[in-house]
């Protein structure tokens, strides 16, 4: 940038080294700032953003824990639906029970409606009876 006189600055052109009257330069004034300053910095900056992307993409709210909910239980009715058919189909449903079972033991995700814990409880008791009643059959057999 090149003052001139009373109007302000106006730019300079070309790379040329800034020069003001009376033979003044500024030492360095063409030439490019070090790159390791600001290189470090803007690194650093770099990984502290991306640790606070990584501790966000951790935190879950409460409505990705009711869709977990929601999901492990639409999971356990589709693995009681499977049991089910296999038992209409005079099959023994053993698969159909392995899956249910593991189902069950999936972690169950904490909610503060009363209203889906209460739909959620009644759906792992349904699972519980079957897996029981299983066990029943597999013992007098």
């Amino acid at each position: 940038m090149k003052v001139t006189g009373a109007t302000g600055p106006s730019a300079s052109q070309g790379s040329r080294p800034a020069r003001a009257a009376g033979g003044f330069s500024v030492p360095g004034a063409g030439q490019a700032a070090p790159a390791s300053a600001p290189a470090a910095a803007s690194s650093v900056s770099g990984v502290a953003g991306m640790t606070a992307l990584m501790a966000l993409q951790g935190v879950e709210d409460a409505t990705e824990r009711r869709r977990r909910a929601v999901r492990r239980g639409s999971g356990l009715l589709d693995r009681l639906d499977e049991l089910k058919l296999a038992l209409l189909a005079g099959e023994p449903g053993s698969g159909a029970l392995e899956r249910l079972s593991r189902s069950l033991r999936e972690e169950r995700p904490d909610d503060a409606d009363p209203g889906l814990k209460a739909v959620l409880d009644q759906i792992d008791l349904r699972a519980a009876v079957e897996l029981a009643k299983a066990d029943l059959r597999r013992s007098a057999a």
